[in-house]
């Protein structure tokens, strides 16, 4: 008589740009479950990663194939879950999800999740914020007449701070409306303001919540402090823990906790932005996933593992998620170009930077030739350095020196600038 043999349940994950990468996917998924990557290679992100997911793993190619049949394929692949790292598949799988019987967001959340106007909607109606939000039509005083300014005009759908700017007087708001990108719909946002000393004057004047939901709870894992945004919104780095008083991040947490409630989540992971004002955190805005660059330093701080909890999750477990403990400060901090739009010729300082104290590792993208566009927000950083410090105050020289040893040199394009 052989002997049983138990099933290795599989996790069908939606591939596309996100916060994980092929190799991290299959190394969280190590004796919990087999992957069977899903990829529209029609998609920038999946076709970036062909050969890797090719190489590495199943693949379910689904590319110029409707719904029905990409449901039949993942059938025949029989999948007990289904998950996806990326934004811009947020819908696709929780269509998938829907079509296969499986947990995820329901489609109906959907919206609340990717288009920033509905989310600024649910949140005022709940009565957990109200922000001044509108798209931006034909007629652009209108939208400066709803909004006011200082205001943000950002994609109503989109992630990482592309094409994101801040306007301080009506003539700005109309010139930067006017000029925005064609075939993309934009939308205005009232100014949340920041204080920064809130988290202090030289960190971020915001933070992210990242929490787990499941069938029976939402857990909040950690509250990731970050550094200064640089001009006009780029994100520069984060680090953990934050450098919150116990009573700050305790309102940060009432408020995620809150925001969580009124969209109805209650599948999956979300990453939450707040803005630290004087008037308390106000929500920035709440996605769906995972965020971008958060896994690897949750992991690296805590050996908490966000990529492998979003697969436990798929497979309708209720993971068991240790509480946060940190022994110093862990961070990543991004090698962010100034605000132009050139062709950069030469980089200074790399290896310089390998050897500040308590450095860990430098991954550089800063080839020169390479054309960068700070318009591109997070996609424009030219590497990360990551590494550790006994406390925030050692942080704050360490980041200091990464900023005065790094030096790219860019030739501008015409019309470049901030």
């Amino acid at each position: 008589m052989s002997a049983h043999v138990r099933k290795v349940p599989r996790v069908a994950v939606v591939y596309d740009l996100g916060s994980a990468t092929p190799n991290d996917i299959l190394a969280a998924a190590h004796r919990l479950c087999e992957v069977v990557f899903v990829a529209d290679f029609d998609r920038p992100g999946a076709a970036a990663d062909r050969q890797s997911m090719l190489t590495l793993a199943e693949v379910v190619d689904v590319t110029g194939r409707d719904l029905e049949e990409r449901l039949r394929l993942l059938r025949e692949a029989a999948v007990d879950g289904v998950v996806t790292y990326s934004e811009y598949q947020l819908a696709e799988t929780a269509r998938l999800a829907h079509g296969l019987g499986l947990p995820y967001h329901d489609v109906e959340l959907i919206p609340a999740l990717v288009d920033k106007l509905v989310q600024r909607r649910i949140l005022a109606e709940a009565g957990v914020q109200a922000t001044r939000c509108a798209v931006i039509g034909e007629d652009l005083a209108q939208a400066l007449d709803l909004v006011g300014v200082p205001a943000v005009i950002k994609p109503r759908i989109g992630a990482g701070s592309l094409h994101t700017t801040r306007v301080d007087t009506a003539e700005e708001f109309l010139a930067t409306a006017a000029a925005r990108p064609a075939g993309i719909e934009f939308v205005a946002e009232q100014m949340l303001e920041g204080d920064p000393l809130v988290a202090g004057e030289f960190w971020g004047d915001y933070v992210s919540v990242e929490s787990v939901h499941t069938g029976s709870a939402s857990r909040q894992v950690c509250v990731t402090g970050k550094f200064a945004l640089a001009e006009p919104f780029r994100e520069t780095g984060m680090l953990l823990p934050a450098t919150l008083t116990q009573e700050a991040a305790a309102e940060v947490l009432d408020l995620e906790a809150a925001a969580v409630r009124a969209l109805g989540i209650r599948h999956g992971i979300t990453h939450t932005e707040i803005k630290l004002t004087s008037d308390g955190p106000r929500i920035i805005e709440v996605n769906g996933r995972l965020g971008g660059y958060v896994p690897e330093i949750l992991r690296r701080a805590t050996g908490i593992n966000l990529v492998r909890i979003a697969l436990d999750v798929a497979l309708g477990a209720e993971p068991r998620i240790p509480a946060a403990r940190h022994k110093g400060v862990t961070y990543q901090y991004f090698l962010t170009p100034p605000a132009v739009a050139g062709t950069l010729t030469s980089v200074g300082g790399v290896s310089e930077l390998a050897e500040l104290p308590g450095v860990r590792n430098v991954d550089t993208h800063a080839e020169p030739g390479r054309v960068v566009d700070w318009r591109e927000g997070t996609q424009s950083h030219l590497g990360v350095v990551f590494g550790s410090a006994p406390d925030h105050d050692t942080l704050r020289t360490v980041a200091e020196s990464i900023a005065a040893t790094f030096r790219p040199v860019f030739a501008p394009s015409a019309g470049a600038g901030a």
